[in-house]
């Protein structure tokens, strides 16, 4: 998951009852397996006084920010998001250093045809 990441900021009040995703996800970082991905990730966290709700910020290595609210997202909701951002930075990356555009533009006309039937084999065809 970090490996997709420069920097993750973690804020939360110890006292809040609403921490415990902060307190998971904070784990998920502090993973020996996650620090291996990306030891380069800045991970800062933030024990506030006040009464801010708990708070995750991610920002992932293209420069993008996103702020996740701890107190309604689980931790491996955050998690997915992740990876699936990550994954999508993964594939943009690959088309441009194919030298292809980036997003990749389907025209209409390919989109509104039918997909081609696939015919199921008979059980005497797979022997």
């Amino acid at each position: 998951m970090l490996k997709f990441l420069s920097k993750v900021k973690i804020e939360f009040n110890a006292l809040d009852p609403r921490l415990p995703s902060c307190m998971e996800f904070l784990a998920q970082c502090n993973a020996r397996k996650a620090k291996e991905s990306n030891p380069a990730c800045q991970l800062i966290v933030k024990r506030r006084t006040d009464d801010h709700p708990p708070q995750i910020t991610v920002t992932f290595v293209n420069g993008v920010e996103e702020v996740f609210d701890a107190t309604s997202t689980p931790a491996q909701t955050i998690r997915n998001m992740i990876l699936e951002k990550g994954q999508l930075l993964e594939t943009e990356q690959m088309f441009r250093e194919a030298g292809e555009t980036w997003p990749v533009i389907i025209p209409d006309e390919e989109l509104n045809q039918p997909a081609p039937s696939i015919k199921p084999r008979k059980a005497e065809d797979k022997q």
